[in-house]
């Protein structure tokens, strides 16, 4: 009878020594070590990633800045299609008028170079 009663301190024993090692194992400073542990090997890598994040953060905002600028020049350019079309009129004028007094200077009849009027 001895050997039974034996095992049975045994287990407890043993079941004992196993919830101490368990409560142990769960302590709160164990867990802390555990998690400063693991922030120093990750944290180098962390820092690297944030700083590549940023860093491609302001090449994104200078890309932005870029489009937008010629977005606005592009519009602008359409914009200003009236003020073409002046100087267009304008240097067709002036290109007439040449040709009116080169052909007055050469001696020809000033009704015979003029173009059509387109007014």
């Amino acid at each position: 009878m001895e050997e039974p009663e034996m095992q049975l301190k045994g287990k407890k024993v043993t079941d004992k020594f196993t919830e101490s090692v368990y409560v142990l194992a769960n302590e709160p400073s164990v867990a802390l070590y555990r998690l400063q542990e693991h922030v120093r090997r990750s944290l180098p890598e962390l820092a690297q990633h944030k700083a590549d994040m940023q860093r491609w953060e302001e090449q994104s905002q200078g890309a932005i800045y870029t489009v937008e600028y010629a977005c606005s020049a592009v519009k602008n350019l359409v914009d200003s299609s009236v003020y073409f079309r002046s100087v267009e009129g304008l240097l067709k004028q002036a290109i007439s008028i040449r040709d009116h007094m080169n052909a007055t200077a050469q001696g020809h009849s000033p009704d015979e170079s003029l173009p059509p009027s387109s007014a």
